[in-house]
């Protein structure tokens, strides 16, 4: 039983003491901490994939919980190395800056986190974890270091291309897939890159972050992210229907504020389009 807060206590530790006394509470704050639109965004694309590709209700569910735990770890760990950024930015949207949840707390939610993604990995298969786990290891890396250079493309690059080999290498015969959904996968990762960075261009700047977004600035950011998702939509379902489908939001890039996170529900919204195209056509 927790004691009553006192009302001398700073309101910082007000909200830490509650989330730790309402575990709903403390959970709907650890998914506002996991950035959770990116997190959902790739788990669902997963899961389309996983269940079209034939793997079967529990070989879905497998994929989607494994996926889903590798993102909460990316995500949480992403803002475990950023406290102390965030919090000198005043980013009230990062609980952990903000002093909604502790260190602990967050430590504690990650690493339960990765043992969950390895577990549920290595029940897709050897090779499927294997793919997997080197595409969590990806975005742990953009967290560690790559996200400050003019490297921070590849790990999303190179995480996005293998998630659709995490689901085909769970498949009986342990299938690649076809070398175009590989191109597109990177193409995809990299487009999500450069308009995730968009909304905190300038934060990102002003914090010393260097990632290659940062090095060329908005607009051609912006371009740079349309042309890949175009170039993605096209090798996954070729022409000009699914381009005049794709196109539009795709270029909510562009339009859309500089503090907006539309360009990149843009971006996963053409994939989503054109993959639905793909799954329902040729398949993975």
């Amino acid at each position: 039983m927790s004691c009553p807060v006192n009302r001398a206590d700073p309101p910082s530790l007000a909200r830490v003491s509650s989330a730790a006394v309402e575990p709903r509470t403390l959970i709907g704050t650890l998914l506002r901490a996991c950035h959770p639109a990116p997190a959902a965004a790739v788990t669902a694309l997963t899961a389309a994939m996983a269940a079209t590709a034939g793997r079967g209700a529990l070989g879905t569910a497998l994929t989607t919980g494994a996926v889903a735990a590798g993102q909460l770890s990316i995500g949480w760990s992403n803002d475990l190395i950023d406290r102390r950024r965030d919090a000198d930015a005043g980013r009230p949207d990062k609980p952990l800056a903000a002093e909604e949840l502790t260190v602990r707390q967050v430590v504690a939610a990650t690493r339960w986190a990765v043992v969950c993604c390895v577990l549920l990995s290595a029940a897709c298969g050897v090779a499927a974890a294997s793919v997997h786990l080197a595409a969590v290891a990806a975005g742990w890396a953009y967290n560690l270091r790559l996200k400050a250079t003019a490297w921070s493309w590849l790990p999303y690059a190179v995480a996005f291309a293998l998630l659709p080999a995490f689901v085909t290498l769970a498949l009986p015969g342990r299938p690649w897939p076809a070398p175009d959904v590989l191109a597109a996968g990177a193409l995809l990762g990299t487009a999500a890159h450069f308009a995730n960075v968009l909304p905190d261009l300038a934060a990102d700047r002003a914090a010393g972050v260097r990632g290659l977004p940062q090095r060329l600035g908005r607009r051609a950011s912006a371009v740079i992210a349309v042309l890949a998702a175009t170039a993605a939509a096209l090798l996954l379902a070729p022409g000009w229907p699914v381009l005049a489908v794709t196109t539009p939001p795709a270029l909510t890039t562009l339009l859309a504020p500089p503090r907006s996170r539309a360009p990149f529900l843009g971006v996963i919204a053409a994939a989503a389009i054109a993959l639905a195209v793909l799954l329902l056509g040729r398949g993975l």
